[in-house]
Parts: C-alpha cells; sequence; structure tokens
C-alpha cells in the first residue's frame, strides 16, 4: 500500500510508469516532467478499462474515488462511459452559455457590425461577469431586469438601454438558429421611451458662431473635424476615420464598408472644405486625416474640453449634422438634394429607378451650406439677422 510520503517521492523516469497501490486497482500515474495524476484500472466483461480521475487529489481522496468505480463495476456499470457523458454534457452545457452565444454571434455577424468591438467590451465589462456563464436557455426576465437595474444604477438610464439592445440582438439571433429557444425579452423592458430617445437639437446662430470661433482659434484635430462636420454634414464617425485615400481631388469618397446605409458616397467638397483639409498636416505613411499619428478620434475627453472653451452646453456632436441639414434648407437648398448630401437613401420608386449621382447638385448645396456658415460666423458688419422665407 502506498502512502502520502511514498507518492511525494516517486521521482520521473525517461518514460510515463504506474505504481500500484496494492491490489486495489488504483495506480499512480509518474510523467516524465514529474507530474502525477491517479487512475484506476478493471475490467468490463472481461475487456481491460482505465478511469483516468481528476486532478489534484490526494491519495485518500482517489482511493474514495477508486472503491466508488469499483462498486459501480461490480454492479455492471462502465465508470468510464459515466465520465464520457458527463464530459460531454458539461461540454454541452458551456457551448450554450450566454457568452459562448455572444462569442459566436460576434463572430459570424462581425463583419456586419459597425461598432463591434463596443459590443465585445460592453459585453465583458456589464453582462458576462453576471450572467455570461449562464445557459442562455436558464436565463429568465427577471435576471436580465437585475442586470439592467444594475448598470442603470452604475451607469445611467441610457447605457442600461443600449445593454438591453445589446442582448436582446443576441437572443434574437440565437431564436433563428434553435427552434426550441424563446427569448425572454419583451416590449416594455427598455429604460428610455423612443421619444425620450429622439433629438432634435439645431445649434443657434449664437451656439454656431460659438463653436465654429472656438474651433478656427485651435489647432488640434478634434476642432478641425468640428468645422468638417458642418461643412460636410457627415457623421461623426465618418470623419473621425477618414483617410487621405478617400480624398480624389475635389471629392470625398465614402466606401460603403464605413457607410451607415452601405453604399458608396461622393461627397463634393466646398472650397472651404478643400481649405480645411488642405491646412490639416499628413504624418508620413499615416492615413488618418483628424489625428496626430494615433488611431481615430475618441470623443468624450475632446468634447468636454471643448466645451468648457466655447461655453456651449447641452449638445452632441450628431447635432452638427442636424444644425448642417437645417441650415441647407435655410439657404435653399431643394430637400432631396439636401438627403443626398446627408448619404439618405431616397425611397419609393424614385429610389429603385433613379441612378442619377446628382454631383452637380450636391457640390452646389456644400457650396451654399458653406456659405451659409461664413454668413453667420462672419456677418457683414457684424449686424445680419435671417430673414424667415
Amino acid at each position: 500500500m502506498l502512502t502520502e510520503i511514498a507518492v511525494r517521492n516517486l521521482k520521473p523516469k525517461p518514460t510515463r510508469y504506474e505504481m500500484p497501490d496494492g491490489g486495489s486497482g488504483l495506480y499512480v500515474v509518474v510523467q516524465p516532467s514529474g507530474r502525477k495524476s491517479y487512475a484506476v484500472r478493471f475490467r468490463v466483461n472481461g475487456k481491460p478499462r482505465k478511469l483516468t480521475l481528476a486532478k489534484g487529489l490526494t491519495l485518500a481522496e482517489a482511493r474514495a474515488e477508486a472503491a466508488a468505480a469499483i462498486v459501480k463495476v461490480h454492479r455492471g456499470a462502465d465508470p468510464t462511459v459515466s465520465k464520457r457523458k458527463a464530459s460531454e454534457a458539461q461540454q454541452a452545457a458551456a457551448a450554450d452559455t450566454l457568452r459562448a452565444i455572444a462569442e459566436n454571434y460576434l463572430k459570424r455577424e462581425g463583419k456586419k457590425l459597425r461598432s463591434l468591438d463596443w459590443q465585445r467590451r460592453l459585453l465583458e465589462r456589464l453582462v458576462y461577469p453576471e450572467i455570461g456563464d449562464m445557459p442562455i436557455g436558464g436565463i429568465k426576465r427577471k435576471a436580465i431586469v437585475a442586470l439592467l437595474d444594475k448598470v442603470e444604477d452604475g451607469s445611467g438610464a441610457a447605457m442600461a438601454h443600449m445593454t438591453l439592445a445589446v442582448i436582446r440582438r443576441i437572443m434574437s439571433w440565437h431564436a433563428t438558429r434553435d427552434e426550441n429557444y424563446l427569448s425572454p425579452i419583451v416590449r416594455g423592458m427598455g429604460r428610455i421611451k423612443p421619444k425620450e430617445q429622439a433629438r432634435s437639437r439645431v445649434l443657434t446662430d449664437d451656439e454656431l458662431r460659438a463653436v465654429w470661433s472656438t474651433a478656427e482659434e485651435r489647432s488640434d484635430p478634434f476642432a478641425a473635424m468640428l468645422r468638417f462636420l458642418l461643412l460636410t454634414a457627415a457623421r461623426r464617425t465618418e470623419a473621425a476615420a477618414m483617410t487621405w485615400n478617400e480624398i480624389d481631388d475635389t471629392d470625398w469618397l465614402l466606401p460603403a464598408a464605413r457607410n451607415k446605409v452601405k453604399v458608396d458616397l461622393v461627397r463634393p467638397l466646398s472650397k472651404a472644405a478643400e481649405e480645411l483639409l488642405n491646412s490639416r498636416p499628413r504624418i508620413g505613411d499615416f492615413p488618418y486625416v483628424f489625428t496626430y499619428g494615433r488611431s481615430p478620434l475618441g470623443f468624450a475627453h475632446h468634447k468636454q474640453t471643448f466645451d468648457e472653451a466655447c461655453g456651449v452646453r447641452g449638445w452632441v456632436l450628431h447635432d452638427l449634422r442636424r444644425t448642417a441639414r437645417s441650415l441647407m434648407s435655410r439657404a435653399g437648398v431643394s430637400s432631396d438634394h439636401a438627403e443626398r448630401c446627408l448619404g439618405h437613401i431616397i425611397g419609393g420608386v424614385r429610389g429603385v429607378y433613379d441612378r442619377h449621382e446628382y454631383h452637380a447638385e450636391k457640390s452646389h448645396a456644400f457650396e451654399a451650406l458653406a456659405a451659409q456658415i461664413e454668413l453667420i460666423v462672419h456677418p457683414p458688419n457684424g449686424n445680419v439677422r435671417q430673414l424667415r422665407g
């Protein structure tokens, strides 16, 4: 019979070997590396079987498990079969957790997601620690509500609402792949009402003047990007990740991969936008326009610093796009042309059959937008007021 001291003193050999614990069927397995483990050997219907025990057992624990295995053999069962089935069930359970399904969703759908990295960070930071290891079929509505309550208490209602949106997409995706799965998410679980989400903020002339003047006075990439957003009515992510190779003479060619509507978009650049780009430094082969040799801009810190400098509060970057669209209307640009400048798809029969690029019309619209901004920011004689049409 072995003892704990005897097991500790077993020395490794060039090849793996086993040391029996008397005639109990228990063996100590010693690897060439010196690592030790326990195994039980027995016969089932005359055929030899080996059951490898879990790692980290003491000798007493290994003897107890070996004795239990031998009892099963005497009763006509095969412990190796039971272990294999338990392992398969464990693997199936691990593959069915929310974490595993979410990672599979991100892997398969990631190319379609513009916010892939953001969704992964949200899951890792807020969702996985709470319900990530739960089988998705066992996640009840109550657990999701508790998660959203915790997120709302720590990060606000908006973040809780976005967290719910990510979980809903994953569960809905899983439901399309498993006919036995039904998502526990129902209407009414959101933390922000749709009407409260919609923004209608447009900068007033005074606010626009303050934002533009402050941006003109600063030389940092973020300030330049703010003026470019106003001149092009672009989305913030479109401008932040704009590269020099997207500029073709006097046009900005936004590829479908970076466009929300997944189509290539040509934005003619106004003279003011061209002058702004020409003033931007080029850092060797670094591709991005609105950075200094780093990855595309983040927004929160830069925005906070800029707000303190310009004195305008309660606005977000997307409000610049809405402001630019409103200024186009003020400048007399037709609604169709203005919408095309924004990259919106014209619906209905016209959208299907009308494939004219409207390059000249969009060019006129952006020049009119630039002129309107110039009129507001630098009014003649400093005292011009816009008359209502």
